[in-house]
């Protein structure tokens, strides 16, 4: 493990934390404000987002051009590239979670015998910081969903992504919120390409207690165990890769269409990355599967693995074009091989056996489980219809899965002496 002093030098130390007193102080208004302003804020950004449409794409080609020079992966410059219709539907899921109504403050739990009232409300965290990797739409996910639940940000994002990101911030975020009169510095984009700016963002309790951690496995890991040393509590979105059993009583057909649908992007944590097949017909269903794979430009990695049978192929930028296949006895042993060798992120089963979905759905333990239907649909806007912050697979009660603003909240318990005196 690399040493603090590399990490948290000063500097980064310095810039992070006058950051979050900026951001802490602008989000004052946030925690006051009506629910139509802060709604009135995110149709704000959609707008700009169109407005400013050139010169987002101006400041993306800028990143894309810098990131093909240095020698990134296609995978990771398709998760890094903004189009015109890729802004629209970012502008498109900021107006829908604008329509979506808010959680309510407040609510009544117990009216007790003894004429008290047992009330839980909801409070901002306060300033909550996310470091992402270089994908610009994450940018505007992470402010949106901060600020339906009125809490104030910062933000750090893969230097190959500033650029974009910080078009981002002061074309569509900033002026969306001062016309809708509140606070612009309620988000703040960390203006670091020093990764240990990332570092110093899990180093400051008293101002950012909680971190979204978004990116690759081993660093967002070590982040995550940087933060529980200073006591920051962190939501880490570390292991991806989506596995799909086929079940013998799968219909090729659709168990095709769902291979399909799952490796639509490569450069994705929900997609397919492991591929179970019922071992009775493994030898009957594989040419099938492999001449398939090879039309998508997937290459199979067949057993004996020279790898542990769950690696993430989307973290491995040479080889992310790549399916692992393997067998399984049933579908117990496929959600046991799901929950003991891959990240716990999701889990399909293609089968028209409903014993057979049963049994794999109650035996996978991971933050999301498909029947005939692809691991690809564990996203916040596909699953939820919101964006999202990003996807946690914690074993531990909390957040699981998509977290979206209503997960972005503390609970309060209030007693008072009655329903009708509250409020």
């Amino acid at each position: 493990m690399t040493s603090d002093e590399d990490y948290q030098a000063p500097a980064s130390l310095d810039v992070v934390r006058a950051c979050a007193v900026r951001a802490k102080q602008g989000g004052i208004a946030l925690m006051g404000a009506s629910d139509v302003g802060i709604d009135s804020a995110l149709c704000g950004m959609a707008q700009r987002l169109g407005s400013a449409r050139w010169a987002l794409m101006v400041a993306n080609e800028k990143d894309l051009a810098a990131a093909v020079s240095a020698g990134m992966s296609p995978a990771l410059q398709d998760r890094l590239r903004l189009t015109a219709p890729r802004l629209e539907a970012m502008a498109a899921e900021l107006r829908t979670l604008a329509d979506t109504a808010h959680e309510p403050r407040d609510r009544v739990v117990e009216v007790r015998s003894d004429g008290l009232t047992l009330v839980e409300r909801r409070r901002p965290v306060g300033v909550i910081g996310a470091n992402f990797e270089a994908r610009p739409n994450v940018t505007l996910d992470i402010a949106s969903q901060l600020l339906k639940s009125r809490n104030a940000g910062v933000l750090r994002t893969g230097s190959a992504a500033l650029g974009s990101s910080r078009a981002l911030v002061d074309l569509v975020i900033a002026p969306a919120l001062a016309e809708a009169g509140l606070d612009p510095d309620a988000i703040q984009l960390v203006p670091s390409e020093d990764r240990s700016a990332a570092y110093a963002l899990v180093a400051l309790p008293e101002l950012i207690p909680l971190v979204i951690l978004r990116g690759s496995g081993d660093s967002t890991r070590d982040l995550g165990r940087e933060g529980a040393r200073h006591g920051v509590r962190t939501l880490a979105h570390a292991d991806g890769g989506g596995v799909l059993y086929v079940d013998s009583a799968a219909v090729e057909e659709s168990a095709h269409q769902l291979i399909t649908d799952s490796l639509d992007r490569l450069g994705v944590c929900n997609r397919l990355n492991l591929l179970l097949i019922d071992r009775p017909v493994y030898e009957e269903r594989l040419p099938g599967i492999l001449q398939l794979l090879h039309r998508l430009g997937i290459t199979a990695s067949l057993p004996p693995h020279t790898h542990p049978r769950g690696y993430e192929w989307a973290l491995d930028s040479e080889r992310a074009a790549t399916v692992t296949i393997d067998a399984a006895d049933g579908p117990s042993d496929a959600a046991r091989i799901a929950n003991e060798e891959t990240s716990g992120l999701a889990a399909a089963i293609a089968t028209d056996d409903p014993a057979a979905a049963a049994r794999f759905i109650d035996a996978y333990g991971g933050s999301g489980v498909f029947w005939n239907s692809p691991t690809r649909l564990l996203d916040g806007f596909k699953l939820l219809r919101l964006p999202e912050t990003g996807i946690n697979i914690d074993r531990v009660p909390g957040p699981r899965g998509p977290v979206s603003f209503r997960d972005l909240y503390l609970r309060q318990y209030v007693v008072v002496p009655s329903a009708e005196k509250f409020g």
